[in-house]
């Protein structure tokens, strides 16, 4: 027999969501380990004791880890999506006849909240993966990724220079010719958030020489770079330009990619089960070298406040620079990070002798220390050694070795001793066994972070915001990790003696003693 299916409103309803979320869905499970009340008296001080009720700064947190585990970044796309779902609407106690928050108060509460809010959020779950002895901490691998920022390329403008704008360009031409033409930009944007600061050329006379020069060879050099023969496609620097809808994003470009305006994401994994130790949002035209201070002072405080020892860092080649090495090795870190290609370690046929810190040449004559001075360009610490014109006179490599020059001059890096530390580190088993170890940690958490996890893209405006969201992702991301692992936690030394298993103890306890790269200290109960 046929059956139809009427459809007809019930007036009144007996429906408990607890009973049609299974125990094991994702946020039931999220529900019951995550627990954020201590939120209400973090965030008294930003709300006011009168007017309407604003949204739950619990209920804003839960909704933001929705987004990352949906993989939304749209705050609007995020409450259609919730409101739809039996088991979001549990997770963040919305009965099914209350109604969604506004997606716009979303945003106005993330620009309300500080960012040391988010940190806080994100360190209570990772000590949470700490404790259920997910994280080692000895050792961490550090790398980046440029994230794309909410603006566009096509609403560039020109930054001011002291002089007429006019008689600048007539000055330097910097710009395509079409640009020329149109000094306006393609998509004006409504408002300019920039600074009178950032809204003016602060590039000296070189650098913007060095634009010049590059952008007149552009079509000739970089003709198969995406954009490069497009009638319309501009010539830009974040020398001579800013973005009016978002400042602080910068313009990078990787190879073979379109130059886009990113914001620098900055990340630390511990290798043990890919748990995040720290993540940060930075300007895309940073080199990495120079963010790395920052992060080894953030995450060394971090895990020492978590009860970890930390004691090796690895990381590419980007992380490298004589002050880098030198301050790792102040704070008693081991750094397996591979010198750049600049990096010569003196000139050919010269010896040096470390005892008179002078350079012996192939006619056996020493060219001496003289001083240590600060090199303009590249702001780097160097010292300066030279010879005495009496010395290179008469020389059968005279003209080989000095050119038009009446001495010879080295320079070479003031930490030329913490590089050659650095490269004899390398060249050992270990080194060789922690560089493939970085190559294969930090490159999966990226991709999962950008393709999953709502990464792709920062919705927001401003750096702040862009480091708020790269935190509650990872704080997502650690979430997860935390809920498999705890399915079948790992079973450690104590466990296997505490059951009765010496062989099992045994086992474990020479496998790290000897092929452990970092043995960890064994306890016995």
């Amino acid at each position: 027999m046929q059956g139809k299916k009427d459809y007809q409103e019930e007036l009144f309803i007996n429906f408990q969501l607890s009973e049609y979320v299974p125990p094991e869905n994702l946020y039931r499970r999220l529900k019951d380990i995550l627990n954020l009340d201590y939120l209400y008296q973090k965030t008294e001080r930003y709300y006011g004791s009168c007017g309407q009720k604003s949204l739950d700064p619990v209920v804003f947190f839960k909704l933001c880890l929705v987004g990352y585990l949906e993989n939304i970044i749209s705050d609007r796309q995020l409450i259609n999506h919730s409101s739809m779902r039996l088991d979001i609407r549990y997770f963040i106690n919305y009965k099914l006849t209350d109604p969604m928050p506004w997606h716009s108060t979303l945003s106005r509460t993330r620009d309300l909240l500080p960012e040391a809010l988010f940190k806080e959020v994100f360190e209570d779950i990772l000590r949470k993966c700490i404790n259920a002895g997910l994280v080692s901490g000895h050792t961490q691998v550090v790398d980046s990724a440029p994230v794309k920022a909410n603006a566009s390329m096509d609403s560039l403008e020109l930054k001011v220079p002291q002089e007429e704008l006019e008689d600048h360009l007539a000055k330097v031409r910097y710009q395509s010719a079409p640009d020329r033409a149109k000094h306006s930009p393609k998509r004006k944007a409504k408002e300019n958030k920039a600074s009178q600061e950032q809204q003016s050329i602060t590039a000296s006379d070189r650098e913007l020489k060095e634009i010049k020069a590059r952008n007149k060879n552009w079509q000739k050099t970089q003709d198969q770079r995406p954009g490069a023969q497009r009638e319309n496609s501009k010539y830009t620097s974040n020398k001579t330009h800013y973005s009016p809808t978002d400042p602080d994003a910068r313009i990078s470009v990787k190879p073979g990619k379109a130059r886009k305006l990113n914001y620098l994401s900055q990340l630390a994994v511990d290798p043990a089960t890919y748990i995040i130790t720290y993540i940060g949002a930075d300007y895309a035209d940073k080199h990495d070298s120079r963010c790395l201070p920052k992060i080894v002072d953030e995450l060394q405080l971090r895990l020492n406040k978590m009860g970890l020892l930390w004691s090796t860092l690895l990381a590419d080649t980007g992380y490298s620079s004589g002050e880098n090495y030198a301050m790792l090795e102040a704070k008693g870190l081991e750094a397996f990070i591979p010198p750049h290609g600049t990096y010569k370690g003196g000139p050919e046929n010269f010896t040096y002798h470390q005892e008179g810190d002078y350079w012996l040449c192939r006619n056996h004559q020493k060219v001496t220390y003289r001083t240590t001075f600060i090199e303009k360009k590249g702001n780097n610490k160097k010292k300066l050694y030279l010879t005495k014109p009496s010395q290179c006179k008469g020389c059968p490599f005279a003209t080989e070795c000095l050119g038009k020059s009446p001495e010879r001059r080295i320079t070479i890096t003031y930490y030329k001793d913490h590089y050659e530390r650095t490269k004899e580190r390398l060249k050992t088993t270990r080194g060789r066994r922690m560089k493939s170890k970085r190559q294969s940690v930090v490159e999966p958490v990226f991709g999962i972070l950008t393709q999953f996890m709502g990464l792709r893209k920062v919705n927001t405006k401003g750096i702040k915001n862009a480091n708020k969201q790269m935190l509650m992702a990872a704080t997502a991301y650690n979430l997860k990790k935390l809920l498999k692992f705890s399915k079948t936690p790992p079973k450690s030394v104590a466990q296997s003696k505490k059951a009765g298993n010496p062989l099992a103890f045994v086992r474990m306890t020479l496998t790290r003693l000897f092929l452990s790269p970092n043995p960890e200290p064994i306890f016995c109960f």
